[in-house]
């Protein structure tokens, strides 16, 4: 008979404070600040001698980095043995959505003066608006069947099923960045955000593959 071994008090501590009823709210009000920073720098007009361009790329950039904390959630957990990290990574999730909506309406409004037939006609003749595009359309399903309702609706299988297009979404958005930056041969940030996605994706991988001797026996 194995006895349960207490986890080390600084886990406990960290614990405390991940489950604290302002740590959500906390959050919340940090995921909004690069809007803020945002709205704050083309009023000011500190966006340098683009403003449109400076938004749209700053809002493509946000939605990347909170795809890369959406996925780091579950590694983060078991790595740190915090389950209560999963309590934020719906609200991170939909943050990546709403960054992305963002760049796209920054797109279709400081490019395409929300013109809907010109909308429709650029993005299927440009591969890399047309690869963001399918991302963001994929992340829809994943937004609006982010709740318990949804959840319950579908059922836990057919939900974890449809939440496996975040993956997809991944390779798209890297595959995006990667085309936009490539006209000016810069791949940089690029190779991070690479490289980044690449170990979360990897991890699971590897999760996936352990898992499956035990699944099968």
């Amino acid at each position: 008979m194995s006895a349960t071994l207490p986890a080390p008090r600084g886990a406990r501590r960290n614990a405390s404070v991940l489950l604290r009823p302002a740590a959500k709210p906390l959050l919340f009000v940090a995921s909004l600040l690069p809007l803020a920073w945002l709205l704050y720098g083309a009023l000011a007009n500190t966006l340098g001698a683009n403003p449109a361009e400076a938004l749209i790329r700053a809002t493509g950039d946000w939605t990347l980095r909170f795809l890369c904390l959406t996925l780091a959630v579950t590694p983060l957990r078991q790595w740190t043995g915090q389950p209560a990290l999963l309590r934020f990574r719906r609200m991170l999730g939909l943050f990546t959505f709403f960054y992305g909506v963002l760049h796209f309406l920054c797109y279709a409004w400081l490019d395409m003066g929300f013109d809907l037939a010109e909308i429709t006609r650029d993005i299927p003749k440009r591969p890399f608006a047309l690869v963001g595009f399918a991302a963001l359309l994929l992340m829809a399903p994943l937004a609006a069947t982010s709740f318990n309702r949804a959840i319950r609706a579908l059922g836990a299988k057919r939900w974890q099923a449809l939440h496996r297009l975040v993956y997809a979404v991944a390779l798209l958005a890297i595959l995006h960045f990667f085309w936009m930056r490539s006209a000016k041969h810069n791949y940089a940030e690029v190779a991070v955000y690479a490289a980044i996605l690449a170990v979360l994706l990897g991890w699971r991988l590897v999760a996936h593959l352990r898992r499956r001797p035990v699944a099968a026996g």
